[in-house]
């Protein structure tokens, strides 16, 4: 089983491109806290990213940034200009193309800024895997990223039929290339059960917890299974994953259930069973403790939701 593949499979993943910028020394750009996570990718130039606890990046051609949580951030060539907020620049014209800002002085600069937005599940988010701030260095085979930052700017420029579903796709393929760059990056202990799936022995720990989550798996027997002992595996796996063997097996059991309560009309009875367990009573207590939410309420939620999204669909058609 391909870990990775099946959890983004299940996430509904989108996003777009928001400004392509040209940028003329001096420049500062700031953006607010905004409720998805933010990328930046700087085709030509520098320029140095702060955040505002004061983290600063600074950033080469080719570099791509990823603000994972939102946070509020300014990127510039010279901070000692005033910042600009992008919340002022006029959409309309960001839509249309390049948006053009600073100075007239050298070195220009050309910057592609977009977001990633994840609708499901409704708590957590493959997004809370990364670090709050990710940079990626262009690699010897990071053409990937220009040639997909560059067919988003050209399918931005133009409004043609399919063109908001072309760059969410365009998006999900990029977040992917984000993720797999970032996870040959990190060394052992490192970005959880994601840096652990290259592990020779908890990576197929791992998988089997993924595909049999209703099991009543032990130490003993997963150790066994990938060749450790169990107080071995034990260590090694919470090592390596950053929790327990036991935390990561609810943890998984939890994320198999809200995924069953969003998309099956499976009674929470038989889902309980499915994700491991003999009472709907001990399953309803795990989840609420989990996500905040009853089985029901957590699946009343997400309908209600979904009610609210159609009706906001029918009512903008209606106006059109």
């Amino acid at each position: 089983m391909d870990i990775l593949a099946e959890v983004l499979d299940r996430v509904r993943l989108g996003g777009t491109l928001l400004f392509h910028f040209e940028l003329g020394h001096p420049w500062n750009l700031a953006l607010p806290q905004r409720p998805y996570a933010m990328f930046h990718y700087l085709s030509r130039g520098s320029a140095t990213l702060a955040l505002e606890q004061g983290q600063e990046l600074h950033m080469a051609a080719g570099d791509c940034v990823v603000i994972s949580r939102g946070e509020p951030h300014v990127i510039y060539s010279d901070r000692r200009t005033a910042p600009f907020s992008v919340l002022d620049f006029d959409r309309s014209a960001a839509d249309r193309g390049v948006v053009r800002h600073g100075g007239n002085a050298q070195p220009h600069a050309t910057m592609i800024c977009g977001k990633f937005t994840v609708a499901r599940p409704l708590r957590g988010s493959v997004l809370d895997l990364l670090p709050p701030v990710l940079l990626l260095k262009p690699t010897e085979d990071g053409a990937w990223l220009e040639a997909i930052l560059r067919r988003m700017v050209s399918e931005s420029a133009s409004e043609r039929p399919g063109q908001g579903v072309a760059l969410s796709r365009l998006t999900e393929v990029l977040f992917v290339e984000v993720l797999r760059n970032w996870i040959k990056s990190l060394g052992p202990g490192e970005g959880g059960w994601l840096g652990a799936m290259a592990d020779p022995h908890i990576g197929p720990a791992l998988r089997l917890i993924h595909e049999r989550p209703d099991r009543p798996w032990t130490l003993d027997d997963l150790g066994q299974r990938v060749g450790l002992g169990r107080s071995a595996f034990s260590a090694r796996f919470t090592k390596l994953v950053g929790q327990s063997m036991y935390s990561y097996l609810i943890a998984r059991r939890m994320s198999e259930a809200a995924f069953l309560l969003e998309t099956s009309d499976e009674a929470i009875a038989r889902i309980a069973t499915c994700v491991g367990y003999e009472t709907t009573a001990a399953f309803s207590k795990l989840f609420h403790r989990h996500h905040g939410l009853s089985p029901g309420r957590y699946r009343a939620t997400l309908r209600s939701d979904g009610d609210r999204r159609q009706e906001n669909v029918l009512e903008a058609e209606v106006t059109d």
